[in-house]
């Protein structure tokens, strides 16, 4: 995506809105008059929008277009003028007139430069250091201060310098929690094993830390995947190794209640054989999955604290992390944990990296990186091959034309249901019924320092809500925040307020509620063959979501919190010796919650390609064949028949063994 001038003007000024200079006596690290196009954030958005669909980027230039002319003024009833040629004031009430609007389309505007500009604002770094961090008080990644051991994973991946044509027994596409357990137990079998990753292989010692490098480097589009409507963040990995390289390391088997319904509902009955709770059983052990590091940081212990005063449940979460053996090294490693969501630079996270594709490289499979499966090819309900595409470090494209007789499908709930569509699959059902487990936080602010940035991702969780109507609510759970991440969840209100509340990051605590949802989205390709994602929260899942948010204000303030805050576009803020609690959450269930008024995070894309006994409604058998085309396997969370309701890692990973069984 190419800006002209003039475009490159209307974006700076509206960041500059965003984050203006302010004027103070004293501001000796330059922190309040500093503005936002004072770091290169237009390029570093312009970067970013380039990554989406085309559709995607024209909306972009045409809300800029918006922006760059004087009918601006119809959209928040203020001046004729373009935003570049408003004062500082007038670009303010256009901002605060958006995050408002009536219309879905204005609010969407403001949440996606909001987004864009907080996070690029509070975490670019020149030579490893961004200037706001020592004011705000950020240490910077970990790895700046307590260097570890240089390291370089085991797997050599295979690069071609021209379009080439080749052949194995069997195409694995994708090496996340679905395709890294695939490769290897094909292996072992004795197939030749090929497996195709769109994403990067990014070395451990290339994993700095840094939020806006890492989440460039490792996540889909960028680190900014969101619906059709903007109305949801989706945060998927992109690499080596997929989600299971930079999620948050929570290995909960999939509950028994649900494996019951999917056992019943969609005709599976694998589910409720002893012989498929010894798959668990098998990744458990290879992945090392226990609670033994489980020591709290403050922000989960706040959580424990909360729920405990409460009398609602609270638990550890199991995590697939091999602890160091020397203990000088444990105490550092606890703290540089906090930054596993970017990558673990350690070497101790138990993902596909260190793991399955490891075993498979070992044993012979041959990996190919920056390398998208365009479609699967077949004749008469046989698999003959993959086309796929390798873009290489100078963005030069290379056709890989692979020939085979089985092809296994592990892309992720977003990009299986695409590679099916574009290989010509036609089943009604592919591409709908997609689940994100919807996500919002509450966060707070305590009197003592929270740094939510060191130790373990999330090592707490509650689970008093999770089957709240049936089998459907919620689990409270807390995530990692950096200083991108923590610009992102403060709301904004003005330039000043939103520079001002940046000042207290240490002390912020946050809680998130994770939604099992009953109504799903679905995914539609675009021009380019990429995915597009419509998801538009339903009302019953709505309420939970809801509740989960009443609830976490209740945990946050048993646990002792000062002030408690809502994820929204507006300031909701409870000051608890000044304010009535019960009133606060009782006017919570009255708040507009219409998509775009506040952020909604999705780190769980789930369905899309469900698997079960009934053809007209599963497109695969519950082996993961599909029914269209003999020896195509689908092994990831697009096979759920519905979603997990908890982090779905080790589901995944069992998921795919029981498959690999059937190949």
């Amino acid at each position: 995506m190419i800006l002209n001038n003039k475009q490159k003007e209307a974006l700076a000024s509206i960041c500059d809105a965003f984050i203006p200079t302010i004027i103070k006596p004293n501001d000796p690290t330059g922190y309040w008059s500093r503005k936002a196009s004072d770091i290169p954030v237009v390029e570093k958005i312009t970067e970013i929008i380039s990554s989406l669909p085309l559709e995607t980027q024209k909306e972009f230039i045409d809300l800029i277009n918006i922006l760059n002319s004087n009918v601006l003024g119809l959209t928040w009833w203020g001046s004729f003028k373009s935003v570049s040629d408003l004062n500082a004031n007038q670009r303010e009430k256009l901002l605060l007139s958006w995050s408002k609007s009536s219309l879905p389309l204005l609010r969407n505007g403001y949440n996606s430069i909001k987004k864009l500009v907080s996070i690029i604002y509070f975490s670019y770094t020149n030579e490893g250091v961004n200037p706001n961090w020592e004011l705000i008080g950020y240490p910077g990644p970990f790895q700046k201060y307590e260097i570890p051991i240089s390291k370089t994973n085991g797997i050599k991946t295979e690069v071609i310098s021209k379009d080439k044509t080749i052949s194995c027994d069997v195409v694995v596409i994708g090496s996340g929690a679905g395709g890294g357990v695939m490769a290897s137990e094909l292996v072992k079998k004795g197939y030749d094993v090929i497996v195709l990753e769109k994403g990067s292989n990014c070395q451990e010692e290339a994993m700095t830390g840094n939020e806006l490098e890492m989440l460039s480097k490792m996540y889909d589009r960028k680190g900014a995947f969101t619906t059709r409507d903007g109305s949801t963040l989706i945060l998927a990995g992109s690499c080596l190794g997929g989600g299971t390289t930079v999620n948050w390391s929570a290995s909960f088997r999939t509950p028994d209640y649900i494996l019951n319904e999917w056992a019943k509902e969609h005709d599976n009955p694998h589910f409720l054989d002893d012989e498929y709770k010894k798959c668990f059983e098998f990744i458990e052990q290879k992945t090392n999955i226990n609670t033994d590091l489980s020591i709290h940081n403050p922000q989960n212990q706040a959580l424990v604290n909360g729920a405990k005063k409460l009398g609602y449940h609270f638990g550890k979460i199991p995590r697939n992390v091999k602890p160091p053996s020397n203990e000088a090294n444990k105490v550092k490693y606890w703290k540089a944990q906090g930054f596993g969501g970017l990558g673990d630079s350690w070497g101790y996270k138990q993902g596909t990296l260190k793991t399955f594709l490891q075993d498979a490289f070992d044993e012979g499979a041959r990996i190919f990186t920056n390398t998208r499966a365009l479609k699967v090819e077949h004749r008469n309900g046989e698999i003959t091959g993959v086309l796929a595409q390798q873009n290489n470090a100078n963005n030069i494209s290379y056709s890989l034309k692979i020939s085979c007789k089985k092809v296994v499908v592990s892309g992720g709930a977003l990009h299986t249901p695409v590679i099916l569509k574009q290989s010509g699959l036609t089943h009604p059902q592919i591409g709908k019924n997609l689940y994100l487990h919807p996500v919002n936080a509450v966060s707070a602010l305590y009197g003592e320092n929270m740094d939510a940035w060191y130790g373990p991702m999330m090592s707490a969780v509650s689970d008093e809500f999770i089957r709240l109507s049936g089998n459907f609510g919620y689990k409270i759970e807390t995530p990692p925040l950096h200083s991108g991440f923590s610009a992102l969840a403060t709301p904004w209100t003005s330039g000043e307020d939103f520079k001002t509340n940046m000042l207290n990051i240490r002390k912020l605590g946050t809680f998130i509620v994770l939604t099992r949802d009953k109504y799903g989205g679905k995914v539609k390709v675009s021009k380019e063959g990429r995915p597009i994602v419509d998801y538009k929260l339903n009302p019953f899942d709505k309420n939970h979501l809801i509740h989960g948010i009443k609830e976490c204000v209740k945990i946050h303030a048993a646990a002792g919190a000062k002030k408690i805050r809502l994820l929204h576009n507006q300031m909701y803020e409870c000051d608890i010796k000044k304010d009535n609690l019960d009133q606060f959450i009782d006017k919570i269930g009255k708040i507009n919650w219409a998509k775009n008024r506040f952020i909604m995070y999705s780190a769980h894309q789930m369905g899309t390609c469900r698997m079960g006994g009934r053809a007209k409604d599963h497109p695969l058998k519950p082996t993961g064949e599909t029914r269209e085309i003999k020896n195509l396997f689908v092994a990831d969370a697009s096979a759920f028949p519905r979603c997990s309701g908890v982090n779905p890692m080790l589901s995944i990973q069992a998921l795919a063994y029981y498959i690999s069984k059937h190949i």
